[in-house]
């Protein structure tokens, strides 16, 4: 998966379509992201142990990885691989070339 956590996007696609957001959880078996304050819906809650009160409460909702693309320097760019010179394989901004950090 090319995009981990703590990467900044953009979403390309879809009702949120736009906003950016940093990426707080990733899951590469479904293919999908988790971005904080990006497709926020609300959910019905039963009081519980860890949640006293109960309620209405907004979560943030898997998003798949392919309606997002990764911000490099504040602009949209896909993400490529490079292997360098010692062996060590890094990521690569495909609009500049250059690594991403």
């Amino acid at each position: 998966m090319k995009i981990k956590k703590g990467d900044t996007v953009v979403v390309i696609s879809g009702k949120d379509k736009g906003k950016e957001g940093t990426v707080s959880r990733v899951m590469p078996t479904t293919n999908q992201i988790i971005v904080d304050g990006i497709n926020v819906v609300k959910k019905h809650q039963k009081p519980s142990g860890t949640n006293q009160q109960g309620g209405i409460i907004d979560r943030d909702m898997p998003l798949d990885a392919s309606n997002v693309m990764l911000l490099h320097k504040g602009k949209p760019t896909r993400v490529g691989y490079k292997v360098l010179a010692d062996g060590k394989k890094v990521r690569i901004a495909r609009k500049t070339g250059e690594e991403i950090s």
